[in-house]
């Protein structure tokens, strides 16, 4: 890996022989579990639903990083994704955004939101970076 600034996040095997994982980023703790069909017990989100959550989070925060630095009267900002896995094992993975801006705003105002969340750093890694994993011992 190229030097430069580290954020390391740790994971770990909660209880011995079961999927439930904990993780820690910074001071948060976090969990992590596989679904029933998986044979664990749904007890916290699965890598994948945190890797769709870490887009829904992106484009909220980048409407509301948006609106602050921009002036414009957003109250409240949602986001829901949906998932397609069906092809994933083919190579295709797809997600479906939708995006609700609340508050007093003018059309002109909405469509820079749209712009501003359409190219989120989140979205852009997904989408146009190359992105190098090593797993090392």
């Amino acid at each position: 890996m190229s030097e430069g600034p580290r954020n390391t996040i740790d994971c770990e095997t909660e209880r011995p022989s079961e999927y439930p994982q904990v993780l820690r980023i910074r001071s948060h703790t976090l969990r992590a579990d596989v679904g029933t069909d998986s044979g664990s017990t749904d007890s916290a989100p699965g890598a994948h639903d945190y890797f769709d959550a870490a887009l829904a989070a992106c484009k909220t925060l980048t409407a509301t990083w948006y609106a602050k630095r921009r002036g414009i009267p957003l109250e409240r900002v949602e986001s829901h994704v949906e998932r397609d896995d069906s092809e994933e094992r083919r190579g295709k993975y797809r997600l479906r955004v939708r995006v609700a801006f609340h508050g007093p705003m003018t059309d002109e105002q909405r469509a820079a939101l749209h712009r501003a969340v359409a190219a989120c750093p989140i979205h852009k890694l997904m989408t146009t970076s190359e992105v190098e994993i090593e797993t090392v011992e």
